[in-house]
């Protein structure tokens, strides 16, 4: 059984992390550094991936300087997506042994999906969709979610990857535990306008601490990568 290393970052700027992860995979390609999952809290960010459109980001300029984020477009998959205070963000930087990318999302989602069972909320995915989801009956709770948008999964998880040419990952996940979800609002999630986003703090009424999120996250990580931490 590998090694797996986990950093907790606590709260770093974007560009820090996003730097860290490529000179890690650098380690990584030579030898140098073990498999590591980095957990890490965001100042106010949004990002776009490869698919990005900026009709998706509807604030202007003037409210992002009010709000204080920042907007990164980056090398990742998918469309845009938030990062702040209270969403937990992990970033696997590990050499996959295959070519199937699509697989490594899914288990990706199994991982943060037992995670979440273990504390006490039910998710699952959706085909045709990535990230981890939260069924429409339990998403009602979310008194925030436009009427449009009941009686829909919701998503609680955001996943974007790169894997580069020596098969080595970055980027990863966010997991909305209790971050400002006011913040969504200056996009269209992942490009995804009918479906909620929704957090655990609003689903369970109160968070757990993050403390307890981030092991149950590194537990689940790697006991569904067959790492030993």
């Amino acid at each position: 059984m590998n090694r797996l290393e986990i950093r907790d970052l606590e709260l770093m700027d974007y560009q820090a992390a996003w730097d860290l992860q490529n000179a890690l995979a650098t380690e990584i390609a030579r030898g140098q550094s073990p498999a590591t999952l980095l957990l890490v809290e965001h100042h106010h960010t949004f990002t776009f991936g490869r698919r990005g459109q900026s009709a998706n980001l509807l604030w202007d300029e003037a409210e992002l300087t009010r709000r204080g984020a920042a907007v990164h477009w980056v090398d990742r998959g998918g469309d845009v997506t938030y990062h702040g205070p209270g969403q937990l963000v992990g970033y696997p930087i590990l050499k996959l042994t295959d070519n199937d990318h699509v697989g490594y999302v899914r288990r990706l989602e199994q991982a943060l999906i037992l995670a979440l069972a273990r504390l006490g909320l039910p998710a699952g995915q959706v085909s045709g969709l990535s990230g981890v989801w939260i069924q429409a009956e339990i998403a009602s709770r979310c008194a925030r979610c436009l009427p449009q948008q009941r009686g829909k999964p919701a998503k609680i998880a955001a996943i974007g990857v790169k894997v580069d040419a020596n098969n080595i990952t970055r980027h990863g996940f966010a997991l909305n535990v209790a971050p400002q979800m006011d913040y969504f609002e200056g996009i269209i999630p992942c490009g995804i306008a009918d479906h909620p986003t929704v957090s655990m703090a609003e689903l369970l009424g109160e968070a757990p601490e993050m403390v307890v999120v981030k092991r149950e996250i590194a537990r689940a990580f790697s006991e569904t990568f067959d790492f030993l931490s």
